[in-house]
């Protein structure tokens, strides 16, 4: 591993979200500031109802909630209504915050809806002081601009793995303390 930014895809489920907690508690351990969000499903009992941001710093907000009615207004992805403001306010003052390392979970179609958070991604990858490390979906071909980060010479990009995910964290660190 010799890049600059690191991103981590993989299904549904594999354990994204959990590899980079992981990576963010040993960044905490050893001191190294770094900035950023989480996407963390939100459940009534057993049954999936959306998605909320979780900021580094602890903070929430919505990014998706089931589309029950037709009186949630923005754009949807599959049976989720997007709430573009609520993720809006909550994530891009992460991009403004003084940090050489910048955690972003995830870089999706839910996420892209969003186009100052698009210009702000754009804007960071061109960044020569910072690091990211993101997590982005593994289908190919849906979302150009995630295509484009995919193919970046300076972007490594990381399938987890049951097999691999327990060892990730350690090693990405590893990889963003590397000058």
């Amino acid at each position: 591993m010799s890049s600059r930014h690191i991103l981590l895809t993989g299904p549904p489920g594999i354990g994204k979200t959990s590899v980079i907690r992981k990576a963010c508690e040993i960044l905490k351990e050893k001191n190294i500031e770094f900035q950023g969000f989480f996407t963390e499903e939100v459940k009534n009992g057993r049954e999936r109802i959306g998605f909320d941001i979780v900021t580094t710093l602890g903070k929430r907000n919505i990014l998706a909630r089931v589309s029950d009615s037709s009186a949630r207004k923005g754009p949807k992805v599959g049976k989720y209504t997007v709430d573009v403001s609520s993720f809006e306010a909550l994530v891009l003052p992460v991009f403004d915050a003084p940090s050489s390392i910048l955690i972003l979970d995830e870089i999706g179609k839910m996420e892209l809806f969003s186009k100052p958070f698009l210009a702000k991604v754009q804007e960071v990858f061109s960044k020569s002081n910072i690091r990211v490390l993101a997590t982005i979906p593994v289908v190919k071909r849906v979302l150009p601009f995630v295509d484009e980060l995919r193919n970046r010479k300076d972007c490594i990009v990381i399938e987890v793995t049951r097999e691999n995910r327990n060892n990730l964290p350690h090693e990405i660190v590893q990889q963003l303390l590397q000058t």
